[in-house]
């Protein structure tokens, strides 16, 4: 029955397609050189080219009658309609044809009519052009396209959603001058009729504008200011929906820019993952269903359930959650996002394959459906020879057989869309709990049972317990949160309890928790997430009860609770190529914002850091990961991060002189010796290699703008803290040196501990020449000759001002400054190095200070019994403290000072880790004879 060929159809077999379509027999039939025109055009399909030189051609771009421009409209869309209707039915055309035929259909023909009446209208004898008052320049109407339109994706029968918006209000400089809102309400009405009205040729489409601001009520165009005054104060939820799909399909370049990317998109996306979002989604559905049951639309395959309106539903709502940081979900078409998301898989992939199969079978049926008559209309026949017509279009032998299929893809969709949406179980002791901590308690035999309840969850003191959570409630923490936050957090409570009866010490849990609660508790959307996937909250529990920074850090990035929606990819370690190339393409994307870009790439950049921060913190918890592994990590994510931020940072800069800068990040400390944790500042310099007059100047301000990448906070947070007082002459120095003054100054002013941080320096990214420049000078300075004797008193006049700059006032050891601690083992390890590299260059090897403390013992220059009972002892000391700063306060956060500077000192019992530190004294004193 249906043709497959590239050749034009006979007459026979044209005749059995448009049985499907009375409306298309009634064209030939009234109109026989469509006919023709059919049979020999429809090979091909119907291109946004050819039907602009049809309208061209019968209606010049100099023609002034509105009769004329309507009866060109209305001839193209006749035969656009016929051929691709004849095509689809033909199985020549797929889904994607149908929409972007439509669509291109509906786009060409609004351009040219708005352009025709625009030239007609802006004529000086007539109003002239329309003038912003403020900027005083020329304004244009922007026509926005909404709905299916907007999306790319209209069917053949459709209303086209339009909003009129123009940029400023002004006035016409023509002979008869009115105001801009009124020129672009005419203009507006004007091109309505052009599309809207019938005459002896039909229509072209139908025009709905009640999804502009206040729907029917409120002026037919709205100025920016007015468009941007409602989306602030009074803009809707069901609004953001619509919103999504909205597209500028006509108006100038700068202005659409302005529109969709200043005011549209923070209105759509929020810059958090907004899971309220599912709620707001619960009750538009609600509405819906109830306006199907009034209207008996249950066969409506659109509307009804199981429908298309589900599908778009359940792709919108997480679009709506994640495409505030997540640009590759700000996009339109369905489809599009289906297939997007089914590569971040939200949900099952299977879910998401059942999901497209639907909306393709869908949107097939849907256009079988319009082509019979050329009628809006989703609704499934009641007359047995429709029924049989619809079922053979869509290529079964009879009606019953086409239901069942329709039912099965039907039913995927309604059984999903309900565990999508379903709102979450609650536990069997959850009312019990609730009750235990309403502001006005119950009857006593409701607090017994409470009571009781948590006895029995394992609680071993329940009244302390719920003297604390009433505290909460009673705090000023609590009481001035909106009381819709309010009722979140105490639904979220019995929840919550259940899960810290699972984590003891559940007193120190659940001060954590609340702590947790302190900090997300203004964002509603985030308390939103634990309530619609309370799954999530023995994992958060988890992770808090094991790591008091970790509870911090959650604290302080929420966004972060995201990530423990899919635990299986949470314990995964990172593949640093593959996040490379991510991290590239989200700081490129294609569909990021076109303002504030900036601003953007920041944001991504801090989300992207903290995500992977916290992935190897959740893994280092499970006892996975040795220590020197996570500091390997971690240190690359640093590079990583630095050479993005070393390229954005030059591509943004106003001033520069070549394509690409001579220039390089030199990593120190324990950056340079790869020995970075959670909340190390970042020790680096800047080199640079470049003649040019302006070299200094240029690369100054590089070195600036990298630091500001770094370290300014942005609504993300901050990258990380950075120290580069370890250039040449400290803080006073140049931000920036070329690779020559480098080296002079190493040579010839260094201070030893300037020569003792060398030891650990690194080329980090940037210029691969520039970073070989600068391992040469390393090398050079660590391999010269020196005198042992006054080396060592150098050394110990250092390690004395560090111990005075770090006094221990207690009975306990401190880890990292005290006498046998971890300082005395990087000391013993630089004077190694500096006092025998010239001898054995292999020292110079930035391959960390045990495996220096093994090739010198391998060397004999150490003990090697005391140097494996000291690399032994470091390796417990480092682990030891990353243990103890896990649980320390949040002052260890890398946006904040040093925990060095900050009083909070990792220290243990005197007696622990003795031997180890002996063993250190002991080399100590082998090596410096003290």
């Amino acid at each position: 029955m249906f043709l497959h060929s590239i050749h034009p159809p006979t007459e026979s077999a044209l005749e059995s397609l448009l049985r499907f379509s009375r409306y298309g027999r009634r064209l030939l039939e009234s109109e026989p050189d469509l006919r023709t025109d059919l049979i020999e055009n429809f090979p091909r399909p119907f291109a946004r080219e050819e039907m602009l030189v049809f309208l061209s051609a019968i209606c010049p771009e100099h023609t002034v009658d509105e009769t004329s421009l309507h009866s060109a409209l209305r001839k193209l869309r006749k035969r656009v309609i016929l051929r691709l209707a004849a095509r689809d039915l033909a199985d020549m055309a797929d889904l994607t044809e149908v929409m972007v035929t439509m669509t291109n259909l509906a786009e060409v023909t609004i351009r040219f009519a708005l352009a025709h009446h625009q030239n007609w209208m802006t004529h000086p004898n007539q109003f002239g052009s329309p003038i912003g008052e403020k900027s005083s320049t020329p304004q244009q109407l922007l026509v926005v396209a909404m709905g299916k339109l907007g999306g790319g994706e209209l069917n053949v029968s459709s209303d086209v959603d339009l909003i009129f918006i123009y940029p400023e209000d002004g006035e016409t400089n023509g002979r008869k001058s009115i105001s801009n809102h009124d020129f672009f309400t005419r203009l507006g009405r004007k091109l309505i009729a052009s599309l809207n009205d019938y005459t002896v040729d039909g229509y072209v489409f139908r025009v709905d504008m009640r999804l502009r601001p206040h729907g029917e009520n409120s002026p037919l165009a709205i100025s920016f200011a007015m468009l941007e005054d409602y989306f602030m104060t009074q803009g809707r939820e069901w609004e953001r929906h619509a919103w999504l799909k909205s597209r500028v399909i006509a108006g100038t370049a700068t202005a659409s820019v302005v529109l969709m990317e200043d005011i549209t998109r923070p209105f759509v996306f929020r810059k958090y993952l907004d899971f309220e979002a599912y709620e707001a989604m619960r009750r538009l559905h609600a509405q819906l269903r109830k306006e199907v049951d009034r209207r008996e639309m249950h066969d409506n395959i659109k509307l009804g359930p199981g429908g298309i309106r589900e599908i778009e539903f359940i792709t919108q709502v997480f679009q709506l959650i994640r495409g505030g940081r997540d640009a590759d979900l700000c996009i339109r078409p369905t489809l599009t996002a289906l297939h997007r998301l089914q590569q971040k898989q939200p949900i099952p992939a299977q879910t998401i394959t059942e999901l497209i199969e639907a909306y393709r079978f869908l949107r097939k049926l849907e256009h079988r459906l319009q082509y019979l008559d050329d009628q809006q209309t989703q609704n499934l026949p009641d007359n047995p020879e429709d029924q049989a017509l619809i079922a053979a279009a869509m290529g079964y032998t009879d009606f019953a057989k086409f239901l069942q299929q329709l039912d099965i893809h039907r039913n995927h969709v309604a059984r999903h869309f309900e565990l999508i949406f379903a709102a979450p179980r609650k536990s069997p002791a959850h009312d019990i709990l609730a009750s235990l901590w309403q502001e006005q308690a119950g009857d006593r035999t409701q607090v017994e049972a409470a009571t009781t309840q948590l006895t029995t969850l394992g609680f071993t003191e329940p009244e302390k317990i719920s003297a604390r959570i009433q505290q909460c409630y009673g705090s000023y923490f609590f009481q001035q949160l909106p009381p819709a936050n309010q009722q979140k957090i105490k639904s979220l409570m019995p929840i919550l309890v259940e899960a810290i009866a699972q984590f003891p010490p559940v007193e120190a849990t659940l001060e954590r928790m609340l702590q947790l609660l302190e900090h997300i508790g203004q964002q509603a959307a985030y308390l939103a997430l634990l309530l619609e996937h309370p799954q999530t909250l023995p994992r958060v529990t988890k992770l808090i009860s094991a790591s008091r920074w970790a509870s911090d850090y959650l604290g302080r990035h929420p966004i972060l609770l995201d990530q423990l929606l899919t635990p299986r990819g949470l314990y995964q370690l990172p593949d640093w190529p593959a996040l490379r190339q991510e991290l590239t393409r989200q700081l490129n994307h294609v569909d990021s914002p076109k303002s504030n870009i900036t601003e953007w790439q920041m944001d991504v950049l801090r989300h992207f850091q903290h995500a992977q921060v916290f992935q190897l913190l959740a893994i280092d918890l499970e006892g996975k990961l040795l220590l020197e592994t996570l500091s390997d990590h971690l240190t690359e994510l640093a590079d990583l991060i630095l050479d993005n931020v070393l390229y954005l940072a030059w591509m943004w800069l106003k001033k520069k002189h070549r394509e690409q800068p001579v220039f390089a990040i030199i990593g120190y400390g324990k950056l340079g010796g790869k020995e970075l944790g959670y909340a190390s500042d970042l020790d680096i310099i800047f080199l640079y290699q470049d003649n040019h007059a302006d070299a200094q100047e240029i690369y100054t301000k590089l070195g600036q703008s990298i630091n500001t990448w770094l370290t300014s906070p942005t609504s993300a947070g901050v990258l990380y803290a950075t120290d580069l007082r370890l250039r040449p002459n400290g803080a006073s120095g140049l931000l920036a040196s070329s690779i020559e003054a480098f080296t002079e100054y190493q040579h010839t002013q260094a201070w030893v501990w300037e020569h003792q941080a060398l030891t650990r320096a690194r080329f980090v990214t940037g210029d691969p020449h520039v970073g070989k420049l600068f391992e040469q000078t390393r090398k050079e300075i660590l391999c010269q000759a020196r005198d042992l004797a006054q080396l060592r008193q150098d050394i110990l006049m250092m390690r004395e001002k560090m111990l005075d700059a770090h006094p221990n006032p207690t009975t306990l050891f401190d880890i990292k400054h005290d006498r046998g601690g971890i300082i005395d083992v990087e000391f013993i390890v630089q004077y190694l190095v500096l006092g025998y590299a010239h001898q054995y260059p292999q020292l110079t090897g930035n391959i960390g200070n045990i495996a220096l403390l093994k090739l010198a013992s391998e060397l004999g220059l150490i003990s090697a019994e005391i140097a494996q009972q000291v690399w032994t002892g470091y390796r417990e000391f480092r682990r030891v403290q990353h243990r103890l700063r896990l649980n320390a306060g949040p002052k260890l956060e890398s946006s904040a000072v040093s925990q060095e500077k900050s009083g909070n000192f990792a220290r243990i019992e005197a007696d622990d880790l003795s031997h180890a530190r002996m063993a250190v004294l002991q080399l100590w004193e082998q090596v410096f004879g003290v």
